[in-house]
């Protein structure tokens, strides 16, 4: 199912707010728990979501120009210009952000793949557990399998393996198949480390392979 752009940003907001309720109280030493993203501690995560939250069109364009189109340069500099000395107050910056519709240069459904992604990036270190609308879900999940590694996607991950969400309606691809919940199957093509009991099926193996 396509989503609208206002079901898009609905679900975006709700899910900068959910966040920020779920970190508010988090205590000071759990703030530089590795996440799911290498190099990056939940803090970092968070700021990033900051920093693309407030991110526009025109914006990316100059900050792509002034990093020389270093897309990994250009988030580590947004990192260090969101993530405050203070944890508590980076969780304030997500909620002044919650109402923004900005967006870089990118396909709607990145908004979800951003907001639901980079959320379990953040709360499975922390043993957070959320659940998450199936339509959104499996949105993004859609655009991942569509997108190459080399944008973000996960094309590559899944050739020759059929993907079946075990809770949501769900089917794609030929091949060896994997059933799993949907947001495991998209944490799994975004290329996030899902423990191979999460997966079911003799495609696990490939797809899991980080």
């Amino acid at each position: 199912m396509k989503l609208s752009k206002a079901q898009v940003w609905s679900f975006v907001h709700r899910e900068r707010a959910r966040l920020a309720d779920d970190l508010a109280t988090l205590p000071d030493k759990a703030w530089t728990t590795p996440s799911l993203c290498p190099g990056w501690d939940v803090h970092d995560v968070l700021a990033h979501l900051v920093d693309t939250a407030k991110t526009s069109r025109i914006g990316f364009a100059r900050r792509m120009l002034f990093a020389r189109f270093d897309f990994d340069g250009d988030n580590a500099f947004g990192v260090r210009r969101e993530r405050r000395a203070e944890p508590r107050d980076t969780v304030e910056a997500l909620r002044a952000v919650v109402p923004l519709t900005l967006t870089p240069l990118a396909p709607r459904p990145t908004r979800l793949v951003e907001a639901i992604v980079h959320g379990e990036d953040i709360r499975r270190p922390l043993g957070i557990t959320a659940s998450y609308d199936c339509t959104a879900v499996t949105a993004a999940l859609a655009h991942q399998v569509r997108t190459t590694m080399a944008m973000g996607g996960g094309r590559e991950r899944v050739e020759r393996v059929r993907l079946v969400a075990t809770d949501c309606d769900f089917a794609t691809g030929s091949g060896d198949e994997v059933r799993a919940r949907a947001i495991d199957l998209l944490l799994a093509v975004s290329g996030r480390g899902v423990g191979a009991q999460a997966f079911d099926g003799p495609g696990t193996s490939r797809l899991t392979e980080v």
